[in-house]
């Protein structure tokens, strides 16, 4: 009966056992993957560039006096006459006051001379007097009113605050620039184009503009050449206009610029990490690659030129397909993966 008893508890042991080795053997291994993706071989000419704001306004206070508030901050999108900041509007008020009452006075008194004018009783030369008293007193009037009103800054143009180089309870002097607002409806990309390659380009030349911080591939539009070079590089800044309308290309970004010259052959091929190109026991190249249903499979490759840190392939590869870049050393034929 024990002898039964202990057979039986070491099958129900290594029946166990043999479960969990299954488990481990059917449990994925974790990789890194990376899409093939296209890039392009053609004697196209490549530049790096910087966008750059449509257009920059500083926003200032006509007089000077003490920020109250400030109601925007960096990055925000404004519309024109949008209140952007406050002053302190206390000696403000304080003068409006002072020429309303003057205003007051000045036609009480015009009324009660105009009876003794219209009479035939009251000097010519006081009737003007009092009448350019009037003018005066209108005349500070408005003058008290506008300082008022400059109190508030508003939004000269819609767009999008730039920086902002005043803050509350600052002293803002008259002119000085408290926000910048950049229109960013449509954006410029520089580049310095040697001088060399700059009569090459025309204000229609195509450009394709990849901007990496955003993820973003567009066609360029117009282009600007500057007409003065830099005395060290010898370089001409050109300006491509780029469409904007969902504001997602930002000043400072840099983006990478294609001019493509007229009668250019452009061969699109695909690119890869260098390291994720393995090499077989015969010498031939090979990558994982990874299929629908998780599993990895040795895939043959011919490889091109390398630029960087990646490589050209040039066959045995379709544009979309997963390959694995880290964590291949762990596999074989069919290995489960996750990524």
């Amino acid at each position: 009966m024990k002898n039964g008893l202990l057979g039986l508890l070491v099958m129900l042991i290594a029946c166990s056992c043999s479960e969990n080795k299954k488990a481990e053997q059917k449990s994925p291994t974790r990789v890194k993957t990376q899409m093939v993706s296209p890039a392009f071989s053609d004697d196209s000419q490549t530049y790096v560039g910087i966008v750059e704001e449509r257009e920059a306004t500083a926003v200032s206070f006509t007089g000077m006096g003490v920020i109250r508030r400030m109601l925007v901050s960096e990055g925000q999108a404004v519309s024109r006459g949008q209140l952007l900041a406050e002053m302190d509007d206390t000696q403000a008020r304080n003068l409006l006051s002072g020429a309303e009452a003057q205003m007051t006075q000045a036609n009480d008194a015009l009324q009660r001379y105009q009876l003794l004018h219209d009479n035939g009783s009251l000097p010519e030369v006081q009737w003007v007097e009092i009448q350019s008293k009037v003018a005066q007193a209108k005349s500070q009037l408005e003058v008290a009113r506008k300082n008022l009103a400059d109190c508030w800054l508003t939004a000269p143009v819609s767009g999008v605050v730039g920086k902002k180089l005043v803050g509350a309870g600052e002293t803002a002097m008259p002119s000085q620039a408290v926000v910048t607002i950049l229109d960013v409806s449509s954006v410029k990309v520089k580049v310095a184009v040697p001088e060399g390659d700059i009569s090459a380009l025309r204000s229609t030349t195509p450009s394709t503009i990849s901007v990496e911080a955003v993820g973003a591939t567009v066609k360029g539009s117009k282009i600007e050449k500057g007409v003065e070079a830099d005395a060290l590089t010898h370089t001409y800044d050109v300006r491509i206009n780029v469409p904007n309308a969902d504001r997602r290309l930002l000043p400072g970004m840099v983006a990478s610029v294609r001019f493509i010259q007229e009668g250019s052959q452009s061969i699109t091929v695909m690119s890869l990490p260098i390291p994720a190109v393995q090499k077989a026991a015969d010498g031939s190249l090979f990558v994982w690659t990874v299929a629908a249903d998780g599993t990895a499979h040795r895939a043959k490759v011919s490889i091109g030129a390398t630029s960087g840190n990646n490589v050209a392939i040039t066959d045995g590869l379709s544009i979309g397909q997963r390959i694995v870049t880290e964590g291949y050393q762990k596999l074989s034929e069919g290995t489960k993966v996750v990524y």
